[in-house]
Formats: C-alpha cells, structure tokens, sequence
C-alpha cells in the first residue's frame, strides 16, 4: 500500500514543533507494516539544499503566481516530493512568519499551493494523510478522489483566512459554504479538511474527547461533533533510536535502563550549564514559553518548588513577557534558577539525561512530546491532566504506588495552586529514595515507541482502502 503524506513540516529537513517530528518518524514505522509513505513537503531552501536524486516529475507553468515544478527525490532517509516554487517557498527563516515574526501575507496561496499540489500527485497513492491545517485544502481539492485521513496535531490552529481569498484558490463557487471551506465569513483551511476528510484522526484518545467538546473544541466542536464517528485519537510516539540515552551523543553521560545510576553525570552536567549549585530535586521546563505550556503557571508556584529545596533550569523561547519573567526569576534566586532563552536542541536532551524531573503543565496538550523524552530518558514528568499528557503518564498515587506502575505526577486543575502541590508531592517522592528509584525504571521501561500507533494506523489506511 502506497500512502502521501502531506505536510509543511518534517524532522530533520524543517522544524518548528511536535507536527514534524509526527511527519519525519511514522513513515519508519509504518513501513514495518507494509506500507510505503512518500512525503510530500514544500520547497523551502533547507528541503531544497537536502534533496537527493531530485527528477522532476510534474509542471505547473502557473501555480499562484508563478510557474512551479514536483520533485521526486530522498532526504534525511525519506521518500520526498518536494513542491519547488520559489516565489511561495524559496524565503529563509521560519516557513510561516517573516522576518517581523508575523505570518507571511500569502499563506493561504502558499498553502493552497501545497494542497493542490497534493491532489493533483494523489493520483498514483492508494491514500492521503493530510496533516494540520496546511495541508487542509488538499482535502478540498481532492473531492473523494482518494481516501483521507486528516489529522489535527494542534486545533488552536485554524489556517483562517479572509473571504476574499476564496477566488482565488480555483475551487467552485459551491465550496464556499458551511458545508464546504467557509468557516465564520472566512476561508477555513483547518475547517476544509475536517469537513471532507474520511477519517479524522486527534494525536491522543482524550484530546480525541476534548475538541468535541465547546471547552475545547475552539469554534470547531459543532463542526467535530457531527462527525463524531469519523474522530478517534492515536498516541504519538518517539523514534526510540533517534531518542535512546545509551547512545546520545548530546549527554555528558550515557546511560540504560540496566545502569541509571550513571543519569548523576548527566545532572551535574546540567546543573553547571544553567548555574545551579548542588541541592534538591532538580526540575526542568523545556519548550515553548507560551501561555499554552504554562510557564506562568511554573513561575507562580515557584516559591513552593524552592521551599521544598528543589531548583529549576527553564529552556526555551517564545512570548516576550514571559521570556523576561524567567530572566528575573533567575537573577532573583541565583544558583536555584537557571534560565536559558532560545533553542539548543543538545541542551534539551541533557537536560531530559540529567533533571530529576520534567515540568509539562499544558492548559491544554493534544499529545506532548516532553513528557515522552521525559519517560525515555527516566526523569519522571509532572504533568497537567489533559489531552495526551493524561494517556501517557502514570500518576504516582497510591493505587499505582503500590502496583510498582507510577511513572510520573498528574494534576488537576491547570492552576498555579494544583501545580504547587504536585511539586510538594514530586518532591516528597524524590526524598523517599527507593519509591523514586521505582518510578525512574517504570518511566525508563514505558512503551514510547510508535509501535503500538503504527498498528493503528496502519489498521485505519487498510480499512480506508480495502473497505
């Protein structure tokens, strides 16, 4: 079986969150069920530098806005086609926000772009696997040309564009409506795919429950709701060879689920890197500084983390205020807060090798990568009970505590005060040496590979085609 994928993003090749590394690990992993995947990804300069063995395979003499060609190629060990359009993609730097950080004024012909392109390949696939609103319009093109699976990594995200757009994407006037890409007076690229798609796939079960829902379905629920036989959630997973502390290259010391007492080198490691002194449990934020991942929320119970003895190392980058917030909360507790502002994809994985434990409290998470390096390399998380962070941690109460089977700290609500006293529970464990060395080999020895989803998928991709 021959599966297009369709994305605006891959690992290694582009990167700007969790969609790619989705879109650059499931074809591994599906292969091992029998089905091929070959990727179709636009053709930013980094894709482009990478391509491998390109042929030309199809021409566009006009395709918004100038001519456009389809190559047939590999990269980074994936089949690629690769959308080379320069007047929509040769530009450096982010793939959708210029260099003011606002989006591109033509993102929805650039996309529209990809989406077309992916209708008109579809033709030799036996299905699509359209992904996040980017790919959304590909949806719309294709009509029920081919069976498609949609899956959305991140709702909050529409892809919605203003009305007068719409003539210019090549569609018949009849999709303009609520039962086609109109979506409150605009065009919804998000909206176009999960209207038409055959199936719509969520990246966790609970999110799968949550965006039907008017809390959390972010003006789709309605939408989501009517087409509730078609939704269901399959967990991401980890490329556990890319991601395997036996081997990283990144750790100051490598270390197995046979040996984690080595993890220490790592910690000292990572405490040097950020400035902290010896101490406590040692707790690490890693991510997007957003209001989503709920960082405010970790500088608002910091006073219950430091009063417990623990220190915290922040990484990342996003929302300025709260990029500023973290600076002063490290010059005010020098040598228990250490922040580092930006991306360092190496200090990242020490700090996964070396932190006692790894914050995750997302307001809402449709599945979360954090909390599954945090498992990978044995630094139980503490995470929000939401969306995927809730199907892939083991919450350390007493009925898991006593079955050996906690592998992390859950809490309820998405507030400063829950969180305070998850740290105050996290901490407590950490003292309580044997029960934290127990929790540390169940998280080392949870299941985080795709093994699992690709058999979903591949279930899913089968019923589609064979019926």
């Amino acid at each position: 079986m021959r599966i297009l994928a369709v994305a605006s993003e891959c690992f290694p090749l582009v990167k700007t969150g969790g969609l790619a590394d989705v879109v650059g690990a499931l074809p591994g992993a599906l292969a091992g069920e029998g089905i091929g995947v070959t990727t179709l990804l636009p053709g930013y300069p980094a894709v482009m530098a990478a391509l491998e063995e390109a042929e030309a395979v199809r021409d566009w003499p006009e395709l918004f806005g100038g001519a456009a060609r389809l190559l047939r190629g590999r990269a980074a060990g994936l089949d690629l086609l690769v959308l080379e359009a320069a007047h929509l993609f040769g530009r450096p730097g982010n793939p959708y926000l210029g260099p003011d950080g606002q989006d591109w004024a033509d993102n929805a012909l650039r996309f529209a772009a990809l989406g077309r392109a992916a209708a008109d390949a579809a033709e030799g696939f036996d299905a699509v696997h359209a992904h996040d609103w980017q790919a959304g319009l590909a949806v719309a093109y294709l009509r029920g040309a081919r069976p498609v699976v949609f899956t959305i990594h991140n709702l909050t995200f529409h892809g919605r564009f203003p009305a007068e757009v719409f003539p210019q994407l090549g569609l018949p006037p009849e999709a303009y409506s609520i039962e086609g890409v109109e979506f409150y007076g605009g065009v919804g690229f998000l909206k176009a795919g999960l209207y038409h798609a055959d199936r719509i796939t969520t990246v966790s079960p609970t999110y799968a429950m949550e965006i039907c829902t008017p809390e959390g379905g972010w003006g789709l629920d309605g939408l989501l709701r009517h087409r509730a036989a078609a939704v269901s959630g399959i967990l991401n997973g980890l490329d556990t060879a890319e991601w395997n502390p036996a081997t990283d290259r990144h750790l100051a010391a490598r270390f197995s689920a046979a040996e984690p007492e080595r993890r220490a080198g790592n910690k000292a490691a990572l405490q040097a890197r950020f400035g902290l002194g010896e101490g406590g449990p040692l707790f690490l934020f890693v991510g997007r500084l957003a209001w989503q991942k709920g960082i405010d929320l970790v500088l608002d119970a910091l006073p219950a983390l430091l009063a417990e003895g623990g220190q915290l190392a922040i990484l990342g980058t996003g929302d300025r205020g709260l990029e500023a917030r973290c600076r002063e909360a490290a010059a005010a507790s020098p040598g228990r807060v250490g922040a580092v502002i930006g991306f360092d994809e190496g200090l990242a994985r020490l700090g996964y090798g070396g932190a006692d434990a790894v914050l995750v409290p997302s307001r809402f998470e449709p599945c979360g990568l954090a909390q599954l390096c945090a498992l990978r390399y044995g630094a139980p998380p503490v995470v929000t009970r939401v969306g995927g962070l809730a199907d892939t941690v083991i919450d350390a109460n007493e009925a898991a505590l006593a079955a050996g089977a906690a592998t992390g700290v859950q809490f309820a609500p998405p507030s400063a005060e829950a969180l305070a006293r998850a740290l105050r529970r996290a901490a407590a464990l950490w003292r309580d040496a044997p029960a934290w060395a127990a929790m540390r080999r169940n998280a080392l020895a949870a299941d985080v590979s795709w093994a699992r989803s690709a058999v979903r998928y591949a279930d899913l991709f089968k019923e589609l085609v064979n019926g």
